[in-house]
Formats: C-alpha cells, sequence, structure tokens
C-alpha cells in the first residue's frame, strides 16, 4: 500500500502554496515524497523552508496567475528547477461577499479570473508538458458551492461551480493521454477566506449545526485527499469532485 501512495521522484506545482489550505497541501505532498514549485501572488520562502526540512526540493515563484501569460511562466520555471511537471494543484483563489445586487463587475472579473480562468490556462499549461510522458496528476480546488449556491458570494460561486465543470471537461479529453483531472471540494474551512464569517456569532453557530463532524475544517483535514489523487493510488479515478466537508452536504 505504501508504493500506491509513494511520490518520490515526483514533482508538483501548487498554486496559492504559502497559506491556508495550499501550505498544507504542499506539506502533504513533499511529507509522501513530491519535490515543489510553490506559487504565489508574494514572495514567502516560508513554506519552502518546510518543505526543504523534509527532505524535498523546493522552488518559489511570485506571479500575479490572473495575468496572461502567467501559466506558462510557471510551469517553464517548474520544468526548468525539475525537469518535469507530474502534478498540478490549482489552488489559488479569491472570494468577494456582496450582495449581488451590489456585485461590481470589476469584483466578478477579478474573482472569475482568478479562480477559473487561470485554473484552464495552467492546466493547459501543464497537461502539454505531461502529455510528452503520458502522465500526470491535475488537481483543481473547487468547493461545496460547486454544488450550491452559497450566500452574498454570486461570483464565488460562479466560478467554483466552472472549475467543478472544467474537472469532468479535461478529464474527459485528456484520460486518454495518461493524465487524470480531479477536484477537491472543501467544505467550511479554517482559513484568511472564511474568517469574516468564523467572526460572525450568528453565522459561525448555523454553519457548525449543520456540520455533523461538529468544527470547521482545516488544512490537515485535505492531506490524505491531495495525496491520493496525486498518486498511483488514484489511477483510475477520472473527472471526480472528491468532497471533503465534515459531511455538510449529506446533512
Amino acid at each position: 500500500m505504501n508504493r500506491l501512495f509513494d511520490l518520490s521522484g515526483k514533482t508538483a506545482l501548487v498554486t496559492g502554496a504559502s497559506t491556508g489550505l495550499g501550505r498544507g497541501m504542499t506539506l502533504a505532498l513533499a511529507g509522501a515524497g513530491a519535490d515543489v514549485l510553490l506559487v504565489d501572488h508574494a514572495a514567502n520562502e516560508s513554506v519552502a523552508d518546510e518543505v526543504r526540512a523534509l527532505g524535498r526540493r523546493a522552488h518559489t515563484i511570485t506571479l500575479d496567475l490572473a495575468r496572461s501569460g502567467s501559466a506558462d511562466q510557471a510551469v517553464e520555471r517548474a520544468v526548468r528547477e525539475f525537469g518535469k511537471v507530474d502534478i498540478l494543484i490549482n489552488n489559488a483563489g479569491i472570494i468577494r461577499r456582496s450582495p449581488a445586487m451590489d456585485l461590481t463587475e470589476k469584483d466578478w472579473d477579478e474573482v472569475m479570473a482568478l479562480n477559473a480562468k487561470s485554473v484552464f490556462f495552467l492546466a493547459q499549461a501543464a497537461a502539454r508538458d505531461m502529455k510528452k510522458r503520458r502522465y500526470g496528476k491535475i488537481i483543481n480546488v473547487a468547493s461545496i458551492l460547486a454544488f450550491q449556491g452559497g450566500i452574498l458570494v454570486p461570483s464565488y460561486a460562479a466560478s467554483k461551480g466552472a472549475v467543478a465543470q472544467l474537472t469532468k471537461a479535461l478529464a474527459n479529453e485528456w484520460a486518454p493521454e495518461g493524465i487524470g483531472v480531479n477536484a477537491i471540494a472543501p467544505g467550511y474551512m479554517a482559513t484568511n477566506n472564511t474568517k469574516a464569517l468564523r467572526e460572525d456569532p450568528a453565522r459561525s453557530r448555523a454553519i457548525l449545526e449543520r456540520i455533523p463532524a461538529g468544527r470547521w475544517g482545516v488544512p490537515e483535514d485535505l492531506q490524505g485527499a491531495v495525496v491520493f489523487l496525486a498518486s498511483a493510488a488514484s489511477d483510475y479515478v477520472s473527472g471526480h469532485v472528491l468532497v471533503v466537508d465534515g459531511g455538510w452536504l449529506a446533512r
């Protein structure tokens, strides 16, 4: 069984790698044996140092992933440092909370550009390298709001619905090339994106009352899922959206 989950010799590119869910998944991949290129919007070497402490190679690159051409830059850097990209984790994302009647075009465009558009073009750039070896694992981070509408987050819900459908569309095209495309849909997680919710007593209580597990999720809750989807253990899993939500959707 250890062989199935072993990522020794694999290289991973993780976006939004320096905080929250991205940090948790980065350390999980490194702990399973992968070298990692950490992509983020601001310079931060602390997580790269944690990866190195696990005995793996790590490099960082600072990019605005919503900018045209950034996907190619990220993949080119990974290939230059490691020779290949075996695993792509499309994790970077933002949220704008606003009543639908008040949401600005600027906020809509910024959310869609990072949460949906960049996911496609990073997957495209990585898949072009993966196709050379007929091997790769692409893992997109969706959300339970790919299944539900949420409250006061219309652009975020739309973007995560797009991620779930894009995951299925790319899986259909690229499975014959040896490239697995799947997604993780986290539930309510204790990250910067949910700080406002957790600090609102009424909303936080309502959320916790619906989660059968009785707590907010933490980044470590995604570690098993990401290693599974990045490893040989999931070789016959394709186009799947794996929900990690403490039972929220089941309620």
